[in-house]
């Protein structure tokens, strides 16, 4: 059974940095693609970051481009989002999800696998 397991939320105040980890096991195959996504109270799941695996390629959201960088550790089957220049409009519920469908990445019912969330806050 595949399990992913994320760390590293927290609070901090707008402008800082956060590192996010997740870890996955249990997995019977490589994994195609790894993601980030997000849950702000209130509105819908969305991609921030992803990270396709075979090809080394990464995908971001708009609202995260040169502010977040989405990293990988196939050795551990690992995959860390680096946060930096935190704003409060950041503040969710920071989920990790693998074994990506097809489809667009930024979309949770293309994923297969789901961690249960690592809740990140930015104070003003």
């Amino acid at each position: 059974q595949v399990q992913l397991v994320e760390s590293g939320g927290g609070s901090v105040q707008a402008g800082g940095s956060l590192r996010l980890s997740c870890v996955g096991s249990g997995y019977t195959y490589a994994t195609n693609y790894m993601a980030w996504f997000r849950q702000a109270p209130g509105k819908d799941r969305e991609g921030v970051a992803g990270f396709y695996i075979a090809g080394g390629t990464t995908d971001y959201a708009d609202s995260v481009k040169g502010r977040f960088t989405i990293s990988q550790d196939n050795a551990d089957n690992a995959v860390y989002l680096q946060m930096n220049s935190l704003k409060p409009d950041d503040t969710a519920m920071y989920y990790c999800a693998a074994d990506w469908h097809g489809g667009s990445w930024y979309e949770p019912s293309n994923f297969a696998y789901w961690g249960q969330g690592t809740q990140v806050t930015v104070s003003s």
